[in-house]
């Protein structure tokens, strides 16, 4: 199998797995804590933290551990990977986005897939994903150019920290707010809310790409894996 391959593979399966943490704490979450929502989403947020460093240390090495498309369209504007991987590492994200949603139903007896119904939309909730996926954007460009090895704690501790200052508690990635338009759980979107946030995120993103490349200026060529892991610290992948 080429190296691309399993970049891609790596993608879609950790996206997945991702998707598979959100949505499933979320469904136990609102079966355990009784109507407390502050409880119920402590625990998820606090589930998903620990999900993504876990991820991206588990899959840094292969893909970089995007697992979502606004990380990989600013790693292509910092010519971090090639624009020609772009589509792929997209499509396969949103495949695993929605795999991991299916997934996290048929754990608890769900249907595979059924629309949401949570209201999540209005001019604070598209500020909240602009700023936590500006904020996102932030934390993998500048710890990535400055302490590389951090990167996937500083990421897990923010997206926890985004869960609560949020008013839209973080989706911050377009992959996940799609599929989870298909998971009417404590974790879903309504499909018709789901385009305000993607544009917010885009925007979001294009934001934070532009100040903290400023802030932090590139390092020499190869001197990280898909802006996220410092090759150093791995061992180097061959192709088979």
């Amino acid at each position: 199998m080429s190296t691309q391959a399993r970049r891609l593979v790596a993608e879609g399966l950790g996206t997945g797995l991702l998707l598979a943490v959100v949505v499933g704490s979320g469904i136990m979450v609102e079966r355990m804590a009784g109507g407390n929502a502050a409880i119920a989403l402590l625990a998820n947020a606090i589930a998903t933290g620990a999900g993504l460093a876990a991820l991206i240390l588990m899959f840094g090495t292969l893909s970089g551990a995007h697992f979502n498309p606004v990380v990989t369209l600013s790693e292509a504007w910092q010519k971090n990977i090639p624009t020609s991987e772009v589509l792929p590492y997209i499509a396969v994200q949103v495949i695993g986005a929605f795999a991991g949603v299916a997934a996290a139903h048929l754990m608890f007896g769900q249907p595979v897939f059924f629309a949401s119904a949570h209201v999540r939309t209005g001019g604070a909730q598209w500020w909240s994903e602009f700023v936590a996926t500006f904020g996102l954007l932030a934390v993998i460009i500048s710890c990535s150019r400055s302490r590389p090895a951090t990167t996937p704690f500083a990421v897990a501790a923010y997206i926890t920290a985004a869960y609560w200052f949020a008013s839209s508690t973080s989706f911050a990635n377009p992959a996940v707010t799609l599929a989870r338009a298909a998971s009417d759980t404590f974790a879903g979107i309504r499909p018709i809310d789901a385009p305000g946030f993607i544009v917010a995120q885009l925007l979001g993103a294009a934001a934070a790409t532009l100040l903290f490349c400023w802030l932090y200026p590139a390092p020499p060529q190869n001197a990280t894996v898909g802006g996220t892991v410092a090759p150093g610290d791995f061992a180097a992948q061959q192709d088979s």
